[in-house]
């Protein structure tokens, strides 16, 4: 439905959504900082009391540079390597702004795989000073044991080219276990700085 705005009032006026009106929480469960940490898992929070999960990545920093920042699942296990089949993408450009484009990334692909999903679609992560990761990770429905499990990423990097990297990944856990472990990872060395939060949306 739409919002109508009587008497010229501005948006700021409204105090309360109609009763027609549903709106979602968002509710923050964990926060991890990393401090040359191999991983960051998160395993207590994700049940199912939520169906959809959020994680948000601040500033992930690498202790070594050109590598791939990526994310494994468990599935009722000890081990994170549920298998997963995804696509991705990614748009990019460099500092000296000629060089650009957008790219299927075929290589960052998983088909059937129980390995790590690289999330930086399109170039390894820089491990200069001020180079980064930040985005998100969505994780649906985790507790099914019905149905795959979808996840959604997309994060903005500087890769070890100093090019802006806009990277988009989407796949799903081939698996009908419920998810309750999530980890992340560089593909070699520690993941130096950085915080993750995860949240439920209700």
């Amino acid at each position: 439905m739409a919002i109508k705005v009587a008497n010229n009032q501005s948006l700021t006026a409204i105090t309360a959504l109609p009763s027609a009106v549903s709106g979602g929480a968002i509710t923050l469960l964990e926060t991890q900082t990393a401090s040359s940490s191999a991983t960051l898992s998160f395993t207590s929070n994700i049940d199912d009391t939520y169906d959809e999960y959020v994680f948000k990545f601040y500033n992930i920093h690498p202790a070594t540079d050109n590598v791939n920042f990526t994310v494994n699942f468990r599935d009722g296990g000890s081990s994170y390597d549920a298998t997963k089949t995804s696509t991705s993408f990614a748009s990019y450009q460099n500092e000296a702004g000629d060089t650009t484009g957008v790219n299927y990334e075929a290589s960052f692909d998983l088909a059937q795989s129980t390995g790590n999903q690289p999330l930086n679609a399109g170039g390894g992560v820089g491990g200069d000073a001020d180079q980064s990761i930040s985005g998100t990770l969505h994780l649906f429905n985790p507790s099914s044991t019905t149905f795959v499990k979808h996840y959604i990423s997309n994060i903005n990097f500087s890769n070890n080219s100093d090019y802006t990297i806009q990277s988009f990944i989407a796949g799903y856990c081939n698996v009908t276990a419920a998810i309750d472990g999530v980890q992340f990872s560089f593909s070699s060395g520690n993941i130096d700085a950085g915080v993750i939060k995860l949240y439920g949306i209700s």
